[in-house]
């Protein structure tokens, strides 16, 4: 016999049919609703509408399958071990990839993972997760989809020369463990191991790497993790994650237009944009509690009865509390006033009316004193207050040695004027609005660099990351050197200001781009065709640069020689930057600093940076100006630009790696020649690489060559560099196919900062 309730839903059910046949909406929002039958748990997971097992108990997309033999739901592949409402999450299981040494192959075994979740609801929460890299020599790669994507990072684990001894539990900071963030509305993770990393020479110690992305707030490192599959093991090969979800890909205000699919239909329910990519998710109104997403009033948004719990919702007042839809309220008892919710209830008062006028006039004169007070009292803590940022600037100014410097630049050294200045902090706040970020210019590893106008004049100027407590006692040393710098193709440093914890660099500003621009403009729907001859010329000026940095008394060692930092000034004069905040003198890191794909692999090994080092990072620079290729790209995966340059001048096949834009026979005998000097600055060990003395001379050189014969015109198009026209030497940009500028779907490039 059929019950009068079950009836009404049938006979709904079969009125919502007949509406939908006939094209009309049935009652506003009409999203298929879970019957009594659906399960609501798959062993120890509740399963909450909009979830479901079996597509006629779930919101489209939301279908999960219960494993019985695992006693789990399963998203596809992918174990769920719980679900909520709010936050509107999911915690999944993820596979750890590791890469483990095999003594027969004598290569690393390792197995890579994806997971697939575009169409569907979830993606990975960037609030919620790391990408952690576990291991003593380990580069893992992570990316969304590939060949498709926009997003690739990484992160290096290391462990100098095999050393364990400075493992530490629960500090993951780049030794032996390495974590990084994720972008938002992320639906597509893959990750790999770089071939080039791997445990040859520690396999009897640290066989094996690990990279997985997990939630961070359920790791510790621990360093045995290094030492054995500890961290394989114990999670059974896998790690939890986190899913953000939503409803749809439309904001609150266009889903609400839409009844028939629109989601929050409790009659309490609230629209939330969401918070991770597109969609949105339902929540009760304040005062309410449930399930949003169902229309039964018995499982949606019900009201919270709060003078049921008085522990969460207090009345200060006993038997003072009463409960009303969506909220509550405390009243004080019959005869009284006042609020009973913070304890506040009192008789009313029986004064007459020239007693309340007295009390009055005595609180209002008591009210202007403590106002007068507290003026005073406030007048006081900011006068304190400005006192001990004066005395801390001073301190920062001692510590840093403003006397010394101040002194050195007033009278100047050994009877030689020095041409720098110190800037106050006041001078500092001004110039860059408080250090707005939009005023900033460039970001890199060793500090941020802000558009100013200091004393009229256009400066950049660069707020270091942090200095070597170690070292403060030679730094005003240190800027004496830099600021007597005075070459044509090197940043001047025109002064700083030492009233801050780290100190701020002021140099000259360069209007132009970077050869990073201009050899890979962002504008890729256009091919950009740039001359040898060009190419050559700024090649040799930036060796020419880092030679006569290299030449001082103290030798100084730039540590990050990559496109981005030389800058393109007038008639294409580059420009080497971004050095003052690192170190003189050959000294060891406590972390590696720099560039994936510019770095020399003996550097990652010793942390020692030394001048060989600025060689080998120019040699990529070189392989970059021939190819048009970044040494690091999606397309070619573990493949680096230096890995391929080498194959390809073992086995002479070079001309198949030239950019075709510069690729022809008349240019031949020259780009074997840079090409050579090229590989001399790869080579290994450091010590049979050239100075770079030589290799500005050789580069001089074959520049005048090439300048000497007859060069196409150059015109650079949408990089807006100023003043094009008066260039002695320009840039061709063309619709042709024979150039060989790439655009960013061939050529997306990786730059990973590393994580600590």
């Amino acid at each position: 016999m059929t019950s009068p309730k079950l009836a009404a839903v049938v006979l709904l059910v079969w009125l919502g049919e007949a509406l939908a046949a006939a094209g009309l909406p049935a009652g506003g929002a009409l999203l298929p609703q879970p019957s009594s039958n659906c399960p609501t748990r798959c062993g120890d997971v509740d399963i909450p509408f909009p979830f479901g097992i079996g597509p006629e108990c779930a919101m489209p997309g939301f279908n999960l399958t219960c494993d019985l033999q695992h006693r789990a739901p399963f998203h596809g592949n992918v174990e769920v071990v719980r679900l909520s409402l709010q936050p509107a999450q999911a915690r999944m299981l993820n596979v750890i990839s590791s890469a483990c040494y095999n003594t027969t192959s004598k290569k690393m075994d390792s197995n890579d993972w994806q997971l697939n979740f575009t169409n569907t609801p979830y993606r990975l929460s960037d609030a919620g997760n790391k990408f952690t890299a576990v291991g003593c020599s380990t580069l893992a790669y992570i990316s969304d989809e590939f060949n498709k994507g926009k997003y690739m990072s990484g992160c290096v684990a290391m462990c100098r020369r095999g050393d364990l001894s400075a493992l530490s539990n629960g500090n993951c900071s780049g030794i032996g463990c390495c974590q990084t963030a994720i972008p938002g509305a992320l639906q597509y993770y893959r990750v790999w191991f770089d071939e080039n990393y791997d445990t040859a020479a520690i396999y009897s110690v640290s066989p094996c790497s690990y990279a997985v992305l997990m939630e961070s707030s359920n790791f510790t490192f621990l360093a045995s993790y290094v030492t054995s599959p500890e961290f394989y093991n114990a999670r059974q090969g896998r790690a939890p994650v986190l899913m953000d979800w939503a409803i749809g890909n439309q904001t609150c205000e266009v889903a609400r237009r839409k009844h028939e699919s629109y989601a929050c239909v409790s009659e309490n329910s609230e629209c939330l944009n969401s918070p991770n990519g597109p969609g949105y998710i339902c929540n009760c109104t304040e005062g309410y509690q449930g399930n949003p997403y169902l229309k039964d009033p018995n499982l949606g948004c019900k009201d919270i009865d709060e003078c049921a719990d008085l522990k969460n919702y207090p009345c200060s007042v006993d038997g003072s509390c009463k409960n009303s839809a969506g909220q509550y309220e405390c009243l004080c008892p019959e005869g009284y006033k006042g609020d009973a919710k913070f304890g506040t209830c009192e008789r009313p008062s029986t004064l007459d009316l020239g007693a309340k006028l007295a009390i009055g006039a005595s609180v209002g004169v008591l009210i202007c004193l403590v106002g007068f007070l507290g003026i005073e009292v406030i007048r006081h803590k900011r006068s304190i207050k400005r006192q001990a940022a004066d005395r801390q600037c001073d301190e920062y100014f001692k510590k840093h040695g403003g006397e010394i410097l101040s002194e050195i630049t007033r009278d100047g050294q050994a009877g030689r004027s020095i041409p720098f200045t110190v800037y106050s902090r006041d001078e500092m706040e001004t110039a860059t609005n408080r250090f707005d970020k939009a005023n900033i210019v460039g970001e890199g590893g060793q500090g941020t660099v802000y558009k100013a106008i200091l004393r009229g004049t256009p400066v950049a100027v660069k707020r270091c990351k942090e200095v070597d407590e170690s070292r403060s006692k030679d730094f005003v040393q240190e800027l004496v050197i830099l600021c007597r710098i005075d070459h044509p193709n090197i940043v001047k440093l025109l002064g700083c200001c030492l009233q801050y914890e780290a100190p701020v660099l002021v140099y000259e500003f360069v209007q132009n781009r970077t050869l990073q621009e201009l050899l890979h403009p962002k504008n890729h729907l256009r091919t950009c065709r740039v001359t040898l001859g060009t190419r050559l010329k700024i090649a040799a000026q930036s060796a020419g640069a880092l030679a006569h940095l290299h030449s001082g008394e103290r030798p100084i060692l730039h540590g990050d020689v990559k496109p981005a930092n030389i800058l393109l000034g007038d008639g294409w004069v580059a420009k080497v930057s971004d050095f003052g905040c690192s170190t003189i003198d050959e000294k060891t890191q406590a972390v590696p600093k720099g560039t994936p794909g510019y770095l020399d692999p003996l550097y990652l090994l010793e942390y020692q940076l030394t001048d060989k080092n600025d060689v080998y990072s120019f040699g990529v620079v070189l392989l970059e100006l021939l190819t048009g290729m970044k040494p690091l790209s999606k397309e070619r995966k573990s493949l680096t630009l230096t890995a391929m340059f080498q194959e390809s001048m073992a086995d002479g096949t070079l001309h198949q790696l030239l950019d075709r834009g510069i690729a022809d026979e008349a240019n031949m005998a020259v780009i074997r020649q840079v090409a050579d000097l090229a590989n001399q600055c790869l080579l290994v060990p450091a010590t049979r690489r050239p100075p770079m003395k030589r290799v500005a001379e050789e580069l001089r050189c074959l520049a005048d060559e090439v300048q000497e014969r007859a060069q196409p015109p150059l015109v650079l198009q949408d990089l807006r560099l100023a003043d094009v026209g008066r260039r002695s030497t320009s840039s061709l940009c063309t619709h042709s196919e024979t150039t060989g500028c790439y655009s960013l779907e061939k050529n997306a490039a990786l730059s990973i900062e590393y994580a600590r």
